[in-house]
């Protein structure tokens, strides 16, 4: 990685910014703030919006291969709700993942959900958005091909992406209390 980041700073108060429903949201300030309380070296990089895979391969974003694709999905009851993260290059085959964990049928959750459970808007679900899942509740699989080495997520804002070792990104969640799996 060619420019990281290692500092040390106040941790973010847990309130954060106050979105009308009260619930704390951490966006892209607080999730830096947080990464650099914690002494974890990271890259960053601001850039404009960047929806999907595609729009990262034409901005030309750094480290491509690194860059992972989050999905935001329940079940076919929406009873429990999974941050599902791949390499970016593949297909989020809900049907076989879903099947993976035993369940018959995942589908892409709703751009509400989304915003009411995790405070992200589509093209800015990242694996950071559990960091404000208020119940901890919600599943989240990691494609083990990403682990062992750097991982790129937008910190909560499609204008930046930031790489980080996949561990201290997982170390991050599961101290959150999130259920972490890898498949």
């Amino acid at each position: 990685m060619s420019e990281m980041h290692n500092e040390a700073s106040t941790v973010p108060s847990p309130a954060g910014p106050a979105p009308e429903n009260g619930r704390a949201i951490l966006g892209k300030a607080e999730i830096l703030s947080l990464l650099r309380s914690r002494g974890i070296e990271f890259e960053y990089m601001e850039h404009p919006p960047l929806y999907t895979m595609d729009d990262i391969k034409k901005y030309g974003l750094p480290h491509q291969e690194l860059i992972a694709k989050n999905v935001f999905a329940s079940d076919d009851k929406r009873q429990t709700y999974f941050l599902i993260t791949i390499t970016g290059g593949e297909r989020a085959d809900l049907k076989a993942i879903g099947k993976h964990w035993g369940y018959n049928h995942l589908r892409f959750a709703s751009a509400e959900e989304l915003a009411s459970m995790l405070g992200l808007y589509p093209g800015a679900v990242s694996p950071f958005g559990l960091l404000n899942d208020k119940s901890a509740g919600i599943v989240f699989c990691i494609d083990r091909r990403l682990l062992g080495g750097p991982v790129g997520a937008h910190p909560n804002d499609n204008t930046a992406s930031v790489w980080l070792p996949a561990s201290d990104l997982l170390d991050l969640i599961r101290e959150h209390g999130n259920p972490v799996f890898e498949f």
